[in-house]
């Protein structure tokens, strides 16, 4: 069966997670749509604040060694890191035009022109060779065990992809966990395909009015390569689609929290101030049950949300 046809009828078929998380998510949104408003200066500013995070996690995801605060010296004071290959400079440099770029087009129909366009800015100067196109003619690639499809195929299934993406009625988060684990099954780069796959993750989202969303690297092994596995071994996304919800909750909880408290502070000392074991703290943060969201791989919340009643605890809200 054709790689894309069987993904199809496997992954459609009904909402991966709970009415719950839904409700939820669209709750977050209704309240972080009503905090915009006319307030397209501070989004913009959030959004460039985070900009080093997002480019030091997905490039670190792909193995790159530059830290986070050598990511924030290049994209933020145009700095030479030592030490480092010139690869890693240009590779964050041009995360960060790839990112910017799909900022100011925000509702730009995604297309094999598109995703074609990014990975060219994404590999200027890296991989010139590469860059801009997919694979083609004996350039196969291997991700430990798995093969990505037969270059012969890439450009007809990315296509087929695309097309799929828009003509489908799913839940949305459903839609973008079903490109990704596609996406990134495919492989259709040489190199890039990651980044490329997460970039366009936050562009999809944007096109339906979210925020973006940080796949963390500190997490990786756990809660993300696995769902790769496993969508390999059953072709169901689940896994995918659960983490893109809590990591969407954790954005809205940030922007709800940073366009409304007077003062964010650390999740520890909000656990201390409010009488929480800092180890139930973090865990109902990891899974937003409680407003908090990372700054730097470091928890943060604003000051002015309310203590956990001993009657919350006891039901694990």
């Amino acid at each position: 069966m054709h790689i894309y046809a069987h993904f199809h009828a496997v992954c459609y078929n009904e909402s991966m997670i709970n009415q719950v998380t839904k409700d939820k998510v669209e709750l977050l949104h209704q309240q972080y749509i009503r905090l915009a408003k006319d307030r397209e200066q501070a989004l913009y500013e959030i959004a460039m604040s985070e900009l080093p995070d997002m480019v030091y996690n997905s490039n670190a995801i792909e193995n790159s060694t530059l830290t986070l605060q050598d990511t924030e010296a290049i994209i933020i004071h145009d700095k030479i890191i030592k030490n480092h290959e010139i690869r890693e400079i240009y590779e964050a440099k041009n995360l960060v035009r790839v990112t910017t770029e799909l900022m100011k087009n925000p509702n730009e129909r995604m297309s094999v022109g598109l995703i074609l366009s990014l990975h060219s800015l994404l590999m200027n100067g890296v991989r010139d060779d590469i860059a801009g196109r997919f694979r083609s003619g004996d350039e196969w690639v291997r991700v430990g065990t798995h093969l990505g499809a037969n270059p012969a195929f890439v450009s007809g299934l990315v296509s087929g992809l695309v097309t799929s993406y828009y003509d489908d009625d799913s839940y949305f988060l459903d839609k973008i966990a079903h490109f990704h684990a596609e996406f990134e099954t495919i492989h259709p780069f040489l190199d890039g395909n990651g980044r490329m796959g997460r970039v366009l993750i936050n562009h999809q989202l944007a096109q339906v009015g979210y925020p973006p969303i940080i796949i963390q690297n500190k997490s990786k092994h756990t809660d993300y390569y696995p769902l790769f596995d496993e969508y390999m071994r059953t072709n169901q996304c689940d896994g995918f689609v659960e983490l893109f919800a809590l990591l969407l909750m954790e954005s809205l909880h940030k922007r709800i929290a940073l366009l409304s408290s007077p003062k964010i502070i650390k999740l520890s000392e909000w656990a201390r101030q409010s009488g929480v074991a800092g180890n139930i703290a973090a865990n109902k943060a990891a899974r937003q049950t409680i407003p908090a969201f990372r700054r730097g791989g470091t928890w943060m919340i604003g000051s002015d949300y309310k203590k956990i009643t001993s009657h919350c605890v006891s039901m694990n809200i």
